[in-house]
């Protein structure tokens, strides 16, 4: 299996002074081509921010990074934002969205420079993943016109669209109700079989159960890491939560 994303000793500060936190420790980390892979951890604990430093969204203050052979540090910022663009694909907390814009352009914009084929198969392909995610008729609405759990599917949408390399995700079903995750969930997995390497987020043990590892973090460093096989869910879902309890969650 092809490794795809490779960080060493990396670390993350915020702040100065008495106000300094060091939001990611000395973090070395191996992620192979096709991996389903959740972060988890007590709020805090630097999840997002090691994230953040992961997807190359953030600078991280030392150590190295590299992702699909490429190491990030060589990059300038032009060919850094060419680079996510083309390869990464994003899904934040809070979503963001172009005001005016309707749901549907602010799904196929991102990805329309890159696209080489028909734009008419961009537009269908969005259509279809609106539909999947039960967003039909709401194309031509815009952001303000939408519930929150919507716009967020928008997002996922988006990220989806261009197929990317690695999806890097940060507590994506956060703000959606059960069925909704649950969608979320299986069109992940689905994408995850077609050799998509997902990176997620999250504070829910039912959802970091439906990847195929999970590490876990504290005060910035790698605490833990499960990988599972053929467990079953249930089996999954009690060795996460054991975790967490050491983790004192």
């Amino acid at each position: 299996m092809k490794r795809i994303l490779t960080a060493k000793d990396i670390n993350k500060t915020f702040g100065s002074g008495e106000n300094k936190v060091q939001a990611v420790n000395q973090v070395s980390l191996t992620i192979q081509q096709g991996e389903f892979v959740s972060i988890m951890g007590p709020s805090g604990c630097g999840k997002s921010s090691l994230l953040h430093c992961l997807s190359a969204i953030e600078t991280i203050d030392s150590g190295s990074l590299n992702l699909l052979d490429q190491e990030i540090n060589q990059l300038s910022d032009e060919e850094l934002s060419d680079f996510r663009r083309q390869n990464l694909g994003f899904i934040f907390q809070r979503p963001t969205l172009v005001k005016s814009l309707d749901l549907l352009d602010n799904i196929i914009f991102p990805s329309f420079e890159d696209f080489s084929g028909d734009k008419a198969d961009l537009i269908q392909e969005a259509k279809a993943l609106m539909r999947r995610l039960g967003l039909e008729g709401l194309e031509n609405r815009k952001s303000h016109q939408v519930s929150g759990g919507q716009l967020q599917r928008i997002t996922i949408c988006r990220a989806l669209l261009h197929r990317p390399a690695i999806l890097f995700a940060d507590e994506p079903t956060g703000a959606l109700n059960s069925q909704t995750s649950d969608e979320i969930l299986d069109l992940f997995k689905q994408v995850n079989l077609e050799q998509m390497t997902i990176l997620m987020v999250t504070h829910d043990a039912k959802v970091a159960s439906q990847s195929r590892r999970v590490i876990f973090m504290k005060d910035g460093c790698l605490e833990k890491e499960l990988t599972f096989r053929q467990e079953s869910y249930d089996d999954r879902l009690e060795q996460i939560r054991q975790v967490m309890t050491e983790l004192g969650v």
